[in-house]
């Protein structure tokens, strides 16, 4: 069975539905972590219509995918309202005042106070009045998390968001890092397209 999906920008896709089978799972060497589940999902006309804009929109190979990236992405949010998030990378990105009283000092002791969970920091001049900082963080969520809001609130800081992927605990050699650097070329790519 297909159907046809309308974007907003008058394109047309064509996306073709599957039979799934519940009780099959991929083998373990078609995925990096072990076996995938197949399941089956109800969901009503307009939000199936909805999804597949989206997954066309942001140029998802397939509806498995998008719904693994959205899923990901419910679930580190849910962790992070209730306190449980684990390991993360993060980016804090933030516009500030450079002009503003004692803001470069206080930005500074923040930094060296928390120099654990910075990894590294790009300093962009704006115009005459403002500066943006992007700082790649490491850790646990809630002391991201933490550091972020202390870093947003700081007076001279006039707009800043803090994105987090969640890594896996106890890999070596930076394979959740590699994961997350996975996870951003493939956001990068489906704004590109």
């Amino acid at each position: 069975m297909t159907r046809t999906v309308l974007l907003s920008n008058g394109k047309k896709v064509l996306l073709r539905r599957y039979d799934v089978n519940l009780f099959s799972s991929y083998p373990r060497s078609a995925t990096k972590g072990g076996k995938m589940q197949r399941i089956t999902i109800t969901l009503d006309d307009d939000l199936m219509d909805e999804l597949d804009r989206m997954i066309a929109e942001q140029g998802y190979q397939n509806r498995s995918e998008a719904i693994r990236d959205f899923t990901r992405a419910g679930m580190q949010q849910a962790a992070q309202k209730m306190g449980k998030s684990g390991s993360c990378v993060a980016a804090l990105v933030y516009v500030y005042d450079h002009a503003a009283r004692d803001l470069s000092r206080r930005l500074v002791e923040n930094y060296h106070g928390h120099h654990d969970l910075s990894m590294a920091t790009l300093h962009v001049h704006l115009d005459d009045d403002n500066c943006m900082e992007v700082t790649a963080l490491k850790g646990t969520g809630a002391e991201v998390q933490h550091f972020a809001d202390h870093i947003i609130a700081e007076r001279g800081v006039r707009y800043g968001r803090l994105v987090m992927i969640p890594t896996e605990d106890g890999k070596k050699k930076g394979v959740s890092v590699a994961q997350g650097i996975s996870s951003l070329r493939r956001a990068a790519a489906r704004r590109v397209s």
